[in-house]
C-alpha cells in the first residue's frame, strides 16, 4: 500500500468508514468501475465481507450501482461524497443539539474545572464571549487575541462593553485595547501564551498555552460569581492603570465593577442601588 493510499484510507476512517469500506472506495477511485467479486480479489477480502461493505458504501452515497444482471460499482466523485457527508453531518448535528439542549440544566455550581486542550480552551472562550451581555474583559497574548478577535468584534457589535490588555503593538480595534505594562518583558519571559477572560463578572477563564500554541500547560474555568467578580476587579484595575490618560477617559472608568455592575455582581450582592436608596 502506498503512502498516499494509506493517508486516503485513514482520512476516510476518521469520517466513519470501516477499513474495508475505505479500501474499496479507494480501489474504485484508482481504477475503472468493477464488480463486487473483482473488488474482493483486488483488496484481498472475502466476497461476503466485500458485498456487505459495498452495501454500506451505497448507503453513505459513496458508490453508484449499475443494477444490471451483474452489479457494477463506481465510486462517487470525492467532492460529491464529502459534500453529501457534510450535509448529513450538519443535519445530525442540529438534531443532536436540539435534543441535548432540551436536557441541559444551566445551573451554577461554583466549582473550578480543568481545561486540558487548546481546542477545549478556545471553544469555552468563544462560548463565554458569545454569551456575554454586559461587559467582557480580556488579557490576551497576540496569538490568542487573533484567534478570538472575530468573536470579540461580534460581542462589541451587539453592544457588549469590551476592553482588554494586549502585548506588543496595540492592535487597531473598535473597543479599548491597551498594551500591558512591561509588555515586552512579559511577552519575552512568560512561559507560554496567556489567555484570560471574564464575562459579565459571572464566569472566568484563565489559561496558559505552550509557546507554539499546540498544548495547554494550564487551563481553568469557573462560573463562581465571587471568583469572577474578583477577577473582573483585578483585570479592570490593570487595564485602567495601563491605559494612558485613563484617569480622565470615561470609557476606562466604566470598567470598574461597581460602575459597570454586570450580571455576576448583581447575583453576588443584588441590584444596583438607586439614588433614593
Amino acid at each position: 500500500m502506498t503512502t498516499t493510499t494509506h493517508s486516503a484510507e485513514s482520512a476516510l476512517a476518521a469520517l466513519g468508514f470501516t477499513d474495508i469500506e475505505a479500501a474499496i472506495y479507494c480501489e474504485l477511485l484508482r481504477g475503472m468501475p468493477s464488480t463486487g467479486y473483482r473488488l474482493a480479489k483486488a483488496i484481498g477480502k472475502a466476497p461476503a465481507n466485500t458485498y456487505q461493505a459495498l452495501a454500506g458504501l451505497a448507503a453513505k452515497g459513496a458508490v453508484m450501482v449499475d443494477d444490471g444482471e451483474t452489479k457494477v460499482y463506481r465510486a462517487t466523485p470525492s467532492a460529491e461524497l464529502l459534500s453529501g457527508l457534510q450535509q448529513a453531518f450538519d443535519a445530525s448535528r442540529w438534531r443532536a443539539q436540539a435534543a441535548l439542549e432540551a436536557l441541559h440544566a444551566d445551573a451554577e455550581d461554583d466549582r473550578i474545572y480543568q481545561l486540558k486542550t487548546p481546542d477545549q480552551i478556545y471553544r469555552r472562550a468563544e462560548a463565554m464571549i458569545d454569551g456575554a451581555r454586559d461587559i467582557l474583559l480580556f488579557d490576551l497574548f497576540p496569538e490568542p487575541l487573533a484567534m478570538l478577535q472575530a468573536a470579540l468584534l461580534k460581542a462589541h457589535a451587539r453592544g457588549v462593553m469590551v476592553a482588554g490588555l494586549a502585548y506588543g503593538a496595540a492592535p487597531s480595534l473598535p473597543f479599548p485595547t491597551v498594551v500591558a505594562n512591561s509588555s515586552d518583558i512579559v511577552a519575552e519571559r512568560w512561559p507560554g501564551l496567556q489567555l484570560s477572560l471574564v464575562a459579565d463578572a459571572r464566569e472566568h477563564l484563565v489559561a496558559l498555552l505552550s509557546a507554539d500554541g499546540l498544548s495547554a500547560r494550564h487551563g481553568v474555568w469557573s462560573d463562581s460569581v465571587y471568583l469572577a467578580c474578583l477577577k473582573h476587579s483585578a483585570l479592570a484595575t490593570e487595564i485602567q492603570v495601563s491605559a494612558p490618560g485613563s484617569t480622565i477617559d470615561p470609557s476606562f472608568q466604566r470598567l470598574s465593577l461597581l460602575q459597570a455592575h454586570p450580571a455576576g455582581l448583581t447575583r453576588l450582592i443584588g441590584p444596583r442601588a438607586t439614588q433614593s436608596d
